[in-house]
C-alpha cells in the first residue's frame, strides 16, 4: 500500500512538472495591459473612425449618418478635443459615408465609398479622388514616404494615392475583406473581415495579414488563425497591435506572432480605434451608439 502511494505520489509530481514546462512554453509573450475608462462623448453619427492630429492637437471623427453604401451627402467631420468635448460637430459636410480616417502635413483623408477625400485642414477646402471600380472603401493609413492607402473592404484590395494619382495598388483574396490599415515600416498591416456570405457575414472571421510595400506579397502575420470582423488596427507602442472587431465588440490585444487576447468587450459597432502611446489614451468610436470612449492605458 506504502510503495502504491508513493508510485503515486512520483507519478503526480512528474506529471506536474510536465504541465510546468508546458505552460512555461504557451507563457503570454503579450504585456499585461489594464483599462480605465477616462471619458464618453456622445452626439455622434454613426462614428466610423477618429484620429489625433498633431499639428492641431485635435480629434477628427468621421460620421457616415445613414447607409455606409449610400451616396446621400449626409456624411461629415467632427472636430473634437482630447478631453471629449466637440469642438465642432458638422466642421465638414456635404460627404458620403466617410470611413476611415488619415491626418499628414496639414491635410487630413477620408475614404469615401469610392473616393478619397482630401481636406486641407487650415480652410477646409476638399478635393476628391474618385476610384470609379472601387466598391466599398474603408480605412486608410499613410506610409513614411507620404503615400496614402486605402482598403477595398468588398473587392479585397488596396488603393493607393501616389504622385498625385489615386489607383489600384493590389488584389488579392488573402486580404480576406481588407478593413483596418496600418502602414508599418516596409510593410502595411491589415486587419481583415473575413470571408464575406451575404452582407457583412462572414463564413470564416478574418485575422491580421501584411503586405509588402515593396512587391505587394500578402502573408499572414504571425498566425492564420482566425478571431473576428476585424475593424481598426493600431500599434501598442510597444511592437504589438490593438485591434477592434466591429460584429461581435471587442478589443484585441494581439502580438506580431499572432497571439491574440480579448482585452474588452464592447457593444457590436466598435470601429476604427486610435491610440496615443505618449498620452496612453485609446479611443474607440461605438458606431452603433454614436459615441466615442477613451481608455486610460495601463
Amino acid at each position: 500500500m506504502k510503495a502504491r502511494v508513493i508510485g503515486f505520489c512520483l507519478a503526480a509530481a512528474l506529471a506536474a512538472c510536465d504541465s510546468g514546462k508546458k505552460a512555461a512554453k504557451t507563457e503570454s509573450a503579450l504585456p499585461p495591459v489594464a483599462l480605465e475608462e477616462a471619458w464618453s462623448a456622445d452626439g455622434f453619427k454613426q462614428p466610423e473612425s477618429v484620429v489625433f492630429d498633431p499639428d492641431t492637437g485635435v480629434l477628427y471623427v468621421s460620421n457616415v449618418d445613414g447607409d455606409p453604401s449610400a451616396k446621400d451627402g449626409n456624411g461629415f467631420i467632427s472636430r473634437v478635443g482630447l478631453d471629449g468635448k466637440i469642438l465642432d460637430l458638422d466642421w465638414v459636410g456635404g460627404l458620403n459615408a466617410p470611413k476611415g480616417l488619415g491626418v499628414r502635413n496639414g491635410r487630413l483623408y477620408a475614404a469615401d465609398i469610392d473616393a478619397l477625400v482630401e481636406i486641407n485642414t487650415s480652410d477646409r477646402t476638399v478635393k476628391r479622388y474618385p476610384a470609379p471600380a472601387a466598391k466599398f472603401l474603408n480605412d486608410v493609413t499613410i506610409d513614411d514616404a507620404g503615400r496614402v492607402y486605402v482598403s477595398d473592404m468588398m473587392d479585397d484590395a488596396i488603393y493607393r494615392l501616389a504622385d498625385g494619382e489615386f489607383k489600384l495598388w493590389v488584389r488579392d483574396p488573402k486580404l480576406a475583406s481588407p478593413n483596418g490599415l496600418l502602414a508599418e515600416g516596409n510593410r502595411i498591416v491589415v486587419g481583415s473581415w473575413g470571408v464575406i456570405t451575404k452582407g457583412f457575414e462572414t463564413k470564416t472571421p478574418g485575422h491580421l495579414v501584411a503586405v509588402s510595400i515593396a512587391d505587394k506579397t500578402v502573408t499572414d502575420l504571425g498566425s492564420d488563425r482566425p478571431f473576428g470582423n476585424l475593424d481598426g488596427v493600431e500599434p501598442d507602442g510597444h511592437g504589438n497591435y490593438f485591434v477592434t472587431d466591429w460584429m461581435m465588440g471587442a478589443l484585441y490585444h494581439v502580438s506580431p506572432a499572432g497571439e491574440v487576447k480579448r482585452l474588452l468587450k464592447l457593444n457590436p459597432g466598435s470601429a476604427d480605434l486610435t491610440y496615443l502611446p505618449a498620452r496612453q489614451l485609446l479611443i474607440v468610436p461605438m458606431m452603433n451608439d454614436g459615441k466615442l470612449v477613451a481608455y486610460h492605458v495601463k
